[in-house]
């Protein structure tokens, strides 16, 4: 295989460079979302579905009011402030939403109670975050294929539930193919699960999907059924480096948390309890990365049908299709020319995942994969 020309991938870019000034979202620029590789070369880091645009405006000014109050733990009343943010955006009183990333204690809480050998059922290959912490302590994770279509196989997951299950995780739109499930047959099959087992859906990307409310499970959650709802500020609101999350749960699961201490306002960070503070105050910011995120979305799915490759229709911040060379391959030829996309995701080794970047490393990565796979 030939070396790509990055003279010519430059070039190719042309006006891209300082695309930004067209999204609409203020402050956001390259050093937001690069690194820097261990020559020293500026790194386009499209690897870890991160919102490259940054934080809220509202969340810079926040933090800096912070910082004189660093030497201070978080408060009672910051802490519960927070909360009833998020109880007035869900519609659930207090007592059901648990504050933090959830997913670990959760999954090793939920594998502890009963003894080992309790069943955790998910799409494999996907997120397992909450499975190998279930997994770490006695737990039996039971992946479930994809369809054929790379979605969530709804009928097959439900199809494994037994008296051993512990609970079925779904993430909504799935990584690594971003695709959202249809949202009536969603919810058709979470309460079929919920009167058998406990179902955990993680809606992490669900904002960039559209259709947010209509999608979102935590409908199920209010009307008492046996659902978990995770969200997280990491990625659309832009808080991956002050990681912060939440879960919608049912009551007996939220009092069984709180005993073991997760609700404690010192085990949060002063700054991210902020800063999510500032984001649930700024929707339109949050709109505005969304729209961005879609156009240019929209311009990679015009580049893989002009090179005829096979991709998912991804409602996510990143984009997956089949390259035709094994990841590693393909991985290594992108970052000679400073561009990190995702890992492998077994049993899609000729398949990349490659997170939406700022404009400007769009436009240079998508001309690297044209120059790699055009010539195939």
């Amino acid at each position: 295989m030939s070396p790509i020309d990055r003279r010519a991938l430059l070039q190719s870019v042309g006006l891209a460079l300082g695309a930004l000034t067209g999204t609409g979202i203020a402050g956001a620029g390259v050093g937001a979302a690069q690194g820097q590789g261990a020559a020293g070369r500026a790194v386009a880091r499209l690897s870890l579905n991160e919102n490259p645009y940054g934080p809220s405006p509202a969340v810079v000014t926040a933090l800096q009011q912070e910082f004189a109050k660093l030497c201070r733990y978080t408060s009672g009343a910051e802490y519960e402030h927070l909360l009833d943010q998020i109880a007035a955006k869900e519609g659930l009183p207090r007592d059901q939403i648990i504050l933090g990333e959830i997913l670990e204690p959760l999954g090793t809480h939920l594998s502890q109670q009963g003894g080992p050998g309790g069943e955790f059922i998910y799409s494999d290959p996907g997120y397992t975050a909450l499975i190998d912490s279930a997994a770490a302590v006695g737990g039996r994770a039971i992946g479930v294929p994809l369809n054929a279509n790379l979605e969530n196989d709804l009928p097959a997951l439900a199809a494994r539930v037994s008296e051993r299950t512990r609970a079925v995780f779904l993430v909504n739109p799935h990584n690594p193919t971003g695709i959202v499930a249809d949202a009536d047959e969603l919810k058709s099959f979470a309460r079929g699960i919920a009167r058998r087992a406990l179902l955990i859906v993680d809606e992490a990307y669900l904002e960039f999907a559209g259709g947010f409310e209509r999608r979102s499970l935590a409908g199920l959650v209010r009307g008492g059924d046996n659902v978990i709802v995770f969200r997280t500020f990491a990625k659309a609101y832009g808080l991956a480096g002050l990681d912060i999350g939440y879960g919608l749960v049912p009551r007996p699961i939220a009092a069984a948390m709180g005993k073991l201490g997760l609700d404690n306002p010192h085990l949060f960070n002063r700054l991210a309890v902020a800063a999510a503070s500032a984001s649930l105050q700024d929707r339109g910011y949050l709109d505005g990365v969304v729209r961005a995120v879609e156009r240019e979305r929209s311009l990679w799915f015009d580049l893989f049908r002009d090179l005829r490759l096979r991709f998912t229709p991804a409602a996510a911040n990143f984009v997956f299709f089949e390259t035709g060379l094994p990841n590693s391959e393909f991985a290594t030829a992108l970052a000679q020319q400073g561009i990190a996309i995702g890992r492998a995701f077994p049993p899609y080794d000729r398949w990349a995942r490659i997170s939406i970047g700022l404009p400007q490393e769009n436009a240079l990565a998508r001309a690297a994969v044209r120059q790699l796979l055009g010539k195939r």
